[in-house]
């Protein structure tokens, strides 16, 4: 891939993952941080839902040519969001419940999955 290419893909990314946060809100849940990054892997938002901390990924597809948003979810990219979650609790300790979110964005339409990922 050439640079031009990796910087449209991650300013596609963070355009969506805006649109996620401001379609949480609607939801009612209070985004806390964009983008936490950590040696082992990146969550791309922190939120609260009510009493409740989630870990939500934002997925994001422009054609069907590559799978859906939610089947880009491996094995791999589980881990990874496991660890960092790791890692921000680690900073940032929470006592109360707490879930991974999806949120797939397809065709315009955006979908939440609640505990969408278990471990």
């Amino acid at each position: 891939m050439n640079n031009k290419i990796i910087q449209n893909h991650v300013l596609r990314g963070r355009i969506a993952e805006r649109h996620a946060a401001r379609f949480l809100v609607q939801r009612g849940y209070e985004i806390l941080v964009c983008n936490y990054y950590t040696a082992r892997g990146e969550i791309d938002l922190v939120a609260r839902d009510r009493d409740c901390l989630v870990f939500v990924e934002v997925k994001q597809r422009s054609n069907k040519r590559f799978g859906s948003p939610e089947s880009a979810l491996t094995p791999v990219k589980r881990r990874r969001l496991w660890f960092a979650a790791q890692c921000y609790l680690k900073a940032h300790p929470w006592a109360g419940a707490m879930r991974f979110d999806v949120v797939a964005i397809s065709g315009g339409r955006l979908r939440l999955y609640r505990n969408a990922l278990e471990f």
